[in-house]
């Protein structure tokens, strides 16, 4: 079990780092628009998160409930803004960055929240 817990939070880390990276390629252009690597990432990282936390409830090691929920409802708004301007051609600079503002926000209460 160990070995998996490890695998998905690798799976988890690198579809945020996906994420991450496919808005940051975005940083200098004037027209924003929602790539691929933000739909694969934070659907790898959403998917992964959920499966990580079975993982470990079946492993009976403590999670804090709160922590996941915040974690999850981020995902889920991040998820959930990215689908519905998947199809868009370009999305508003501020849409862009409240993605990023997320992501980011997600990350830090990820390693600050003890």
């Amino acid at each position: 079990m160990v070995l998996l817990r490890h695998a998905l939070l690798v799976i988890h880390l690198l579809g945020f780092a996906a994420l991450f990276g496919g808005l940051l390629v975005q940083a200098r252009s004037p027209e924003k628009q929602v790539n691929a690597a933000m739909r694969d990432g934070i659907g790898t990282a959403f998917v992964a998160g959920l499966a990580l936390v079975g993982v470990l409830q079946a492993d009976d090691i403590p999670v804090d409930n709160a922590k996941i929920a915040v974690k999850g409802v981020v995902a889920l708004v991040i998820l959930v803004l990215v689908m519905v301007n998947l199809r868009k051609p370009r999305i508003p600079q501020g849409l862009w960055a409240l993605l990023l503002l997320l992501t980011v926000g997600n990350v830090c209460v990820a390693v600050f929240w003890t």
